[in-house]
C-alpha cells in the first residue's frame, strides 16, 4: 500500500509538476487514509470497496471542515485514478462517489487604509526592514507564501520592474515589480541582507555548520533561507501590533492585491495573468467582493436602500 502511495506523489512530481507543498499535503491525507484502511485490516488497495471510501469520508466529518473533507477525498479519487491507469486495480472504488459542492466563502481583504496601517507597524530598521520588504512584496505583487520564500536574487530585475516566480504546478510567470515594494527590498538588499550574511554560521545540534544560502532573496538570522511558517509569525506579530482586531494570513494580503486592482477598474484577465490563476472562475470571486461593497455603499447613502 505504501509503495503504491509512493508510486503516485512520485507521478505528481515528475509528471504533473506540482509544489512540494502541494505533495506534502496530499501525503498528508493519503497517509490518514492508509492509517484508516489497516485500522480496518484492510491489506490492499485493491480490496478497497465504496463502503470504505464513504466510511473514511464519514470518519472525518465530525472533525473536519467540509473543504478539508472534498480535499481528502481528492487525494483519494487521484490515487485510484493513477492505481487505475496502471491496472492495479480494475476500478477505482470512488467511481460514483461524488465530491461535495460547497459553498464558496468571500476571501478576506483588508481596505486601503488597514494595509497602510499594517505597514506603518513595521520599524525600517534592522530586521524590520526585511520583513518590511516582505509584507511590501506580498500585497504589492499578491505573491503566494510558498512563491515568496521561494525567489533567488536572480529572480528580481529591478531595472526593468519585474520578479519571475514559481507557482503552482511549477508554472512560472512575471509579475510586476511597484516602486513601493523595489525601494523597500533595495533598502532591505542594501542594508540588512548583507548583514544577515556575514555572520558564522552555526553548529547544529553537531551536525555540522549551517551555511547561508548565498541564492535566497529572504532569510533568517542565520543566513538560511526563509520558511513559510517564519513568515506566518513574521506577519502575526504586526498584525498584532497594527491591527489587533483583524486575523489575518500572508493570503490576506494577495486577497487585498486582487480586490483592490479589481476595484480601481483593472480587467478580470490581467488581474488572473498577475495571480497565476490557471482558471479565470477562481478569479471571479474577488468581483463578489466588490460587489458586496458596492452593495453596502449604496445601502449606506442611498435615501431609500
Amino acid at each position: 500500500m505504501r509503495e503504491q502511495i509512493d508510486g503516485f506523489l512520485t507521478y505528481l512530481e515528475l509528471e504533473r509538476g506540482l509544489s512540494p507543498t502541494t505533495r506534502a499535503s496530499y501525503r498528508q491525507d493519503l497517509e490518514l487514509f492508509e492509517a484508516f484502511l489497516k485500522a480496518r485490516r484492510i491489506g490492499g488497495l485493491a480490496r478497497v470497496r465504496p463502503l470504505h471510501v464513504r466510511e473514511f469520508l464519514q470518519s472525518l466529518r465530525p472533525s473536519r471542515s467540509p473543504a478539508t473533507v472534498a480535499r481528502k477525498l481528492a487525494a483519494v479519487k487521484g490515487l485510484f485514478r493513477f492505481l487505475e491507469g496502471h491496472r492495479a486495480v480494475v476500478r477505482s472504488p470512488t467511481a460514483f462517489i461524488e465530491t461535495p459542492r460547497l459553498w464558496r466563502r468571500l476571501p478576506q481583504t483588508l481596505n486601503v487604509e488597514e494595509v497602510e496601517r499594517l505597514l506603518r507597524s513595521v520599524k525600517a530598521e534592522g530586521l524590520g526592514l526585511r520583513d518590511l520588504a516582505i509584507l511590501e512584496l506580498l500585497y504589492g505583487a499578491g505573491l503566494r507564501v510558498s512563491e515568496l520564500v521561494s525567489l533567488d536574487l536572480v529572480h528580481c530585475n529591478f531595472e526593468a520592474g519585474f520578479i519571475r516566480c514559481i507557482g503552482k504546478g511549477n508554472k512560472e510567470r512575471i509579475v510586476p515589480l511597484g516602486r513601493q515594494a523595489a525601494a523597500a527590498l533595495t533598502r532591505y538588499l542594501q542594508t540588512e541582507r548583507p548583514r544577515l550574511m556575514a555572520r558564522p554560521p552555526t553548529n547544529d545540534m553537531g551536525g555540522g555548520a549551517r551555511r547561508p544560502d548565498a541564492q535566497a532573496l529572504f532569510v533568517n538570522r542565520r543566513g538560511g533561507r526563509l520558511t513559510r511558517q517564519r513568515v506566518w509569525q513574521v506577519l502575526r506579530r504586526y498584525a498584532t501590533a497594527g491591527l489587533p482586531e483583524k486575523r489575518i494570513s500572508p493570503h490576506t494580503l494577495r486577497h487585498s492585491f486582487a480586490t483592490h486592482l479589481l476595484e480601481r477598474g483593472a480587467d478580470l484577465r490581467t488581474v488572473q495573468e498577475l495571480l497565476g490563476h490557471a482558471n479565470i472562475s477562481t478569479t471571479q470571486r474577488y468581483t463578489h467582493v466588490d460587489r458586496a461593497r458596492l452593495k453596502a455603499v449604496h445601502e449606506k447613502y442611498h435615501p431609500r436602500p
